[in-house]
């Protein structure tokens, strides 16, 4: 008793490193450690204090310590480790990955439409917990913050500024745009078509709240900005729309109805029972969607929060409405702005499909807002069926001809949207002018027997239709001539999309003068054959080396006028810069924009000029994080048993030597892909010169930890002519992960038992499943936000187009959940207490550990607070990444997870400690701390 209660008092010795935070402000944990020496705990938290601060095996705030010294600092700290890994409140990682974190971010660049300024936006770092936690609407698969009536958890931008590029390519001092409210959040910017005016919308604080968005203009000149509407009392509705320009001075904005009232009150008693039917037998199949309409009144919100009033605005303050209050999804103006196609959503709605589903009509406005006809109404599609390719019935992807003013395009389907229908032609493309004549039939277009997926226009001689074949993976591009019927469509490229050496690139496109975007002809001197430019990735064997070549469209010869560095940098060309000017651009003039990078350089932007080539650099942007700034990188390429061959990225610390250092703990990170053909699967993509960008939970914050990183390893899972890939997905899995480890081990790079295996979603999954199949292979593991029994999500998942009754045993098979039982290493789960990705229930993760817990496995699960799929929060990315430091570092670094007595020891051990906690008050909060019990028997 006297020695329980000593360790019980001495908790109080932890409170420096603590405060005091509520409750609610904490991820949700659950642990279960298995029989093992050292490691006994109970389920109750051991402490009430929240302890903020960062709790690493080094010791304090700044003891981050080097692999080296690792398993010492675990070993003197495990007292203090396992006391606050049972705590309630919010984790900050150690220094050396917080910093790299809370990084400034560099700010977004937007070009002005005749390509002389550039727009710099300027981001915060991470947002707070306080923005994801105000209230939200989940309706119809749309979350909305109903205080702003906009979309929730909205990032945003904190300020603009402007930069003239001068004639030598280099920036003017920046202007910045002023009159902007102190604390003004920025969305929605866009810039006028002649690139005079900027149109933003902002919102401020009001009593810790977001106020509703207010649309504002700024002058480009001047940088002088002011609210549109001379009334501040017209609010912008962006649940789906916001607004769009009209010619230079004019914009179509979707606002709330101002004669709105207070939201509907749900009734206290339901009007009835809430019945759904399938009395016609109809075959209604739907993946799980979630943040569904559960009733009538949900349906209400829906149209509450949703409906919007058009108003057009002019800059000099007139503003007049146009058009009934409706759910508009969509404005478009036609390409000479006279029209305007217009989307709306209507009744009735779904309660198993979301709102993309929902009945739709498309109508032609004029630009001042006067109906002209109804293109179509579509119903309610419930039953898509569930195959790849699988489409609406009716009219789809309306679109304004980006080279004709006043001219649509559609495309229909012929199968009855089923893809495993067989029919041909599958999908028809037609044309049609805004207004046509009484009696005047769309005219067809093109033919074709896959998938339509989008057309490229340059002007009546030439179009590049898309279509595309998921089963197969077949694509191909067509030639047409949309103004001459007397001309034959002809293929320009047929190929697998799955063939990345064959990729030609694609086309690059023009900006006109009204502002849409065409395909960009280039006339060379004495030349009148007609070239496109085709900007490509460049895949090879030795990696990606992006082109650009001059292509001649009818003859197919292709010169290479651009390409990247091979050696040390990786560039790509990310627009063409080249003047605005109406008709062909001459090859004497071209102007592109790329970007440039390395293994340890960030990403710039240069101006490339012809003839002479001269490259002018136009950003100069620090390095975000250079304390990792000498990182080692290699793409490295060994092969699976069946011959694949494979690639992964190989990432070392800064001045790691392997003959001093010797092997590294290693953090291996992927996400499953799937092929229909061996060569496929077995080619390079990437490149070894990409600058080794890292996000707020990258694996490759860990390279501060001295780790090594093997990011990306190829995890093909191939299903050759009528074989579907998840058929053998755990053996090609399996097989996969043996060599990537076969092959560091080899290199000698990372020690072949603190080897560590994480993803996140279906790399969650992945993650699940060679611990139960491929224990021989990782220490431990960390799967975020996974999917883990696929008996919930019966009718497919990822590419998986068949259903659970007729594929069961894939399934099942599949299920890491199904063998949860084989799970002996440690395994970390973290989800989403909100995650709204079709399949990823948070439910998942919840029914997983249970199902480990009831086997005995050593298992966490963390769930945070308000977070979706992704994580954003900074609080809980922090604590995402301790809750992982904390995993690798107890049960990767040191490898501790084989258990230091045999299994019947170490139960009567436990069983020892736990009814000496109940004799001495177990289940009392002044008697929590049990483990500290245990380990004083222990001891």
């Amino acid at each position: 008793m006297i020695r329980f209660h000593r360790v019980c008092f001495h908790r109080a010795s932890l409170s420096p490193l603590c405060h005091l935070s509520p409750p609610s402000a904490s991820p949700k944990l659950s642990t279960l450690r298995c029989a093992r020496v050292r490691q006994f705990m109970t389920s109750r938290s051991a402490s009430r204090l929240s302890c903020l601060a960062p709790v690493s095996p080094g010791g304090g705030e700044d003891g981050g310590g080097s692999s080296s010294n690792v398993s010492a600092s675990i070993s003197a700290t495990a007292t203090e480790d396992d006391e606050l890994a049972l705590g309630t409140g919010y984790r900050l990682p150690p220094p050396e990955i917080r910093d790299i974190v809370d990084a400034p971010p560099v700010p977004a660049l937007s070009f002005s439409p005749h390509r002389d300024k550039i727009l710099f936006l300027k981001r915060r770092a991470l947002p707070p917990l306080a923005d994801l936690a105000r209230p939200e609407e989940k309706l119809a698969g749309v979350r909305i913050d109903g205080y702003c009536n906009t979309r929730s958890r909205m990032s945003f931008y904190t300020g603009l500024g402007i930069h003239q590029l001068l004639p030598d390519g280099t920036l003017s001092p920046e202007k910045e745009i002023t009159g902007i409210p102190d604390g003004g959040k920025i969305n929605f910017v866009t810039w006028s078509n002649d690139g005079k005016h900027l149109a933003f919308s902002i919102r401020i604080d009001e009593d810790g709240n977001s106020s509703k968005p207010i649309v504002w203009v700024a002058d480009v000149e001047t940088g002088e900005a002011r609210p549109l509407f001379k009334s501040q009392d017209i609010y912008l509705n962006t649940i789906f729309e916001s607004f769009v320009w009209i010619g230079d001075s004019t914009l179509l904005v979707s606002t709330v109805p101002s004669s709105r009232g207070d939201p509907p009150k749900k009734p206290l008693v339901p009007p009835g029972p809430k019945t759904l039917s399938n009395e016609k037998s109809n075959v209604v199949q739907v993946r799980t969607f979630q943040d569904l309409l559960k009733d009538e009144y949900d349906a209400d919100l829906f149209d509450y929060y949703a409906t919007s009033q058009l108003v057009l605005a002019s800059l000099d303050g007139t503003a007049k409405e146009v058009g009934p209050p409706a759910v508009y999804t969509s404005l478009d103006p036609s390409t000479d702005h006279k029209y305007l196609l217009v989307s709306s959503l209507h009744r009735p709605y779904s309660f198993i499909v979301t709102c993309g589903r929902f009945p739709k009509k498309v109508e032609v406005w004029t630009a001042d807002g006067k109906f002209v006809r109804q293109l179509c109404d579509l119903p309610l599609a419930e039953d898509i069926p569930i195959a790849s390719n699988s489409v609406r019935k009716g009219m789809r992807s309306i679109n304004w001809r980006a080279d004709k003013p006043s001219t649509l395009y559609w495309a229909e389907t012929q199968d009855g949207g089923d893809a495993k229908v067989e029919v041909s032609p599958r999908d028809i493309v037609y044309m049609q002018s805004a207004e046509p004549l009484a009696g005047e039939e769309p005219e067809v277009l093109h033919k074709l027997d896959l998938r339509y997926g989008g057309i490229s226009w340059c002007d009546d001689a030439l179009a590049l239709v898309y279509e595309s074949w998921y089963k197969t993976r077949r694509t191909r591009t067509w030639v047409i001539s949309p103004g001459s019927n007397d001309v034959s469509p002809r293929i320009l490229f047929d190929r697998s999309s799955e063939d990345v050496y064959s990729d030609p690139g694609s086309t690059m496109l023009r900006r006109t003068a009204p502002g849409a975007y065409v395909i960009a002809k280039i006339k060379k001197e004495n030349d009148e054959s007609t070239y496109v430019l085709l900007n490509g990735r460049g895949a090879t064997p030795q990696g990606n080396v992006p082109f650009l070549d001059l292509f001649d469209i009818n003859t197919g010869n292709k010169e290479r006028i651009w390409e990247s560095d091979k050696e040390k940098y990786y560039e790509t060309v990310v627009a063409l810069m080249s003047d605005q000017k109406e008709g062909d651009l001459r090859m004497e003039e071209l102007k592109i924009l790329t970007s440039k990078e390395s293994k340890t350089e960030n990403t710039q932007y240069f101006l490339q000029l012809w003839p002479d080539r001269k490259v002018q650099q136009i950003t100069n942007f620090p390095h975000p994080y250079p304390q990792l700034a000498s990182l080692q990188k290699e793409m490295i390429r060994y092969q699976r048993k069946d011959g694949v061959q494979l690639t992964a990225t190989l990432y070392l610390p800064p001045g790691y030597d392997p003959s001093k250092d010797g092997p590294l703990p290693c953090l291996f990170w992927s996400y499953p892909g799937e092929f229909k053909s061996k060569d496929a699967a077995s080619q390079v993509r990437g490149s070894p010169n990409e600058f080794a960008g890292i996000g707020s939970t990258s694996a490759l914050l860990w390279l501060a930890r001295r780790f090594a990183i093997l990011s990306g390893p190829t995890i093909p899972i191939i299903g050759e002519g009528d074989e579907e890939a998840n058929d053998r997905y755990v053996e090609q899995l399996v097989a996969s992960a043996e060599a990537a480890v076969d092959e560091v081990v080899r290199r000698g790079v990372a020690h072949p038992s603190k080897i560590a295996v994480g993803g996140h979603s279906y790399g969650a999954f992945m993650t699940a499943n060679l611990l139960a199949h491929a224990p021989h292979l990782f220490s431990c593991g960390i799967a975020r936000s996974g999917a883990y029994n696929r008996t919930l999500t019966p009718f497919g998942f990822q590419n998986e187009d068949r259903t659970l009754w007729e594929a069961t045993n894939v399934y099942v098979e599949m299920s890491p959940f199904m063998s949860a039982d084989k799970i002996k290493k440690p395994i970390l789960l973290i989800h989403g207490e909100e995650d709204n990705n079709p399949g990823t229930l948070t439910m998942q993760s919840d029914r997983f550990f249970n199902a480990l817990k009831g086997h005995g496995a050593l298992c966490r699960l963390v769930i945070l607070p308000h977070e979706s799929h992704g994580y954003s929060a900074r609080e809980s990315i922090m604590h995402v990444l301790w809750e992982t430091d904390r995993w690798l570092q107890k049960y990767c670094v040191p490898n501790t997870s084989d258990a230091d007595s045999s299994p019947d020891q170490s139960k009567e051990i436990s069983d020892s400690a736990d009814r000496v906690a109940t004799a001495t008050g177990g289940g009392n909060p002044e008697f929590e701390d049990h483990s500290k019990l245990r380990r004083s028997l222990l001891w």
